[in-house]
């Protein structure tokens, strides 16, 4: 894509969301209301294909191109962007690892958002270890039996297909070679169990799944081959990584540019806030973080774009970024004072929304231990 077709969609994007989901925004954040016709936009737009080659009807946007459009949404609304994220990390294992048959099935639908879902990975006692995963699939004839409970799956409800890892040997040694992924669409043995009700990111469905002897075709299987699960999952949370570190620069903006605002129309002794050495002081470092964070993920997408094993630039980016919205939204908030603390401005969302991002797609202590490990895999003594 070159410069003047990445502009023009940006552009796109920022004349809807200024125009239909600024407005809306606020009203269906506290209503913890699904987006329904914000989703039906997104569509449209063609978001639920950005990354899909453009042969199964997707856009075949660039990470770096994908990047920015999550920034810019998350500017706007975070949670927005958690509802085509986790279907296109679910799009990016079929893309990536699966048969040419499962590819012409579910891409084109995946592109088009007929079918939309994400990413079953985490489980009541296991987030990050997901080598400790215990749901099960169990093969009978042409079908694999699945049991077991999935818990914090983004679009669980509204969702209809899901990447689902599972274990088909739990006797495995190493663990993760009896980990297996599967496509699986709802239906019978498949249900919802609840909704997770959470501090921030409001308006994305997150659930609890329960699978109770639940049929899973063996074409399902993603690549057609066992025990290359955690290698699917492990690829996929690369791009992940990198929505999550852009979604932090997102809300990190955001946060500063409201702070910039509301400094020069808020007075006190005298004369507005950001003549005051103290607020200035918060805004020099508030801007530096989010140009370091914005560079930090052009930095990972570049590589992931280039086919580049990325692990180590994803979660510098996903780490600083996020830990950048998390800073950010309390500096915008003591800025604000008293009116930092009222649900009437968005920087008290941004509070609620930005530790999200420190801990989803892998806890920001786990990015500093594979950054450490990368750095001396790849500068041996």
């Amino acid at each position: 894509m070159n410069t003047a077709e990445e502009t023009q969609i940006l552009d796109a994007i920022g004349k809807w969301l200024e125009r239909d989901v600024r407005p809306k925004a606020r009203e269906l954040e506290k209503k913890d209301e699904y987006p329904e016709q914000m989703v039906e936009q997104m569509k449209a737009f063609g978001l639920f294909g950005a990354t899909i080659p453009q042969e199964y009807g997707g856009l075949g946007l660039s990470s770096a191109t994908y990047a920015k459009i999550v920034a810019q949404i998350s500017e706007v609304w975070m949670s927005l962007t958690g509802i085509f994220n986790s279907h296109l990390i679910m799009a990016a294992a079929v893309a990536r690892y699966g048969t040419r048959a499962q590819k012409e099935k579910f891409l084109p639908r995946f592109a088009s958002g007929e079918v939309r879902g994400g990413l079953a990975l985490t489980e009541p006692d296991c987030g990050t270890d997901l080598q400790a995963i215990r749901t099960r699939a169990v093969k009978q004839g042409g079908h694999y039996v699945v049991n077991g409970t999935k818990t914090w799956i983004s679009n669980g409800i509204k969702g209809s297909c899901f990447a689902l890892l599972v274990k088909t040997d739990p006797e495995a040694k190493p663990r993760h070679k009896g980990m297996t992924m599967f496509l699986a669409e709802k239906g019978p043995g498949f249900r919802v169990s609840k909704k997770l009700e959470k501090l921030g990111y409001k308006g994305i469905d997150s659930a609890e799944l329960i699978f109770e002897d639940f049929r899973i075709p063996a074409e399902n299987l993603v690549g057609g081959e066992e025990g290359k699960g955690f290698h699917h999952a492990i690829g996929g949370l690369e791009l992940g990584r990198i929505n999550v570190a852009a979604r932090g620069v997102g809300v990190a903006n955001a946060a500063l540019k409201d702070a910039v605002a509301y400094s020069q129309v808020r007075k006190t002794f005298g004369k507005p806030i950001c003549e005051h050495q103290a607020i200035q002081l918060k805004l020099g470092e508030m801007a530096t973080r989010c140009e370091a964070a914005r560079l930090l993920v052009e930095n990972a997408a570049r590589a992931y774009d280039a086919g580049e094993r990325c692990d180590m630039e994803a979660g510098m980016a996903k780490y600083f970024a996020s830990e950048a919205a998390l800073e950010n939204s309390i500096e915008a908030v003591r800025i604000h004072g008293g009116y930092g603390y009222s649900t009437e401005f968005n920087v008290e969302r941004y509070y609620r929304d930005a530790p999200l991002m420190c801990i989803g797609e892998g806890t920001n202590e786990m990015q500093r231990i594979i950054i450490a490990r990368q750095l001396i895999a790849r500068n041996p003594a």
